[in-house]
């Protein structure tokens, strides 16, 4: 399921993210990566905001719908 439908509170572990090569590389400098562990905080309004090692992450909607976690 994409993040931006993932249950807020719950920790989910990211699956597949589909960016291209530049996009995730910025994530991944960011710590966001396949089989990488983040809780959602928020999915309302245009962002879904994601804790992901100790750090919040803004998601604009577009990105957060390109990656899936379970």
């Amino acid at each position: 399921m994409p993040i931006a439908l993932a249950p807020v509170n719950e920790e989910v572990t990211v699956a597949r993210i589909n960016l291209n090569a530049k996009e995730n590389a910025r994530l991944a400098a960011l710590g966001l990566t396949k089989d990488a562990k983040v809780t959602v905080l928020s999915s309302t309004g245009g962002a879904v905001v994601i804790l992901i090692k100790g750090s919040r992450l803004a998601l604009d909607r577009v990105t957060a719908s390109r990656i899936f976690v379970a």
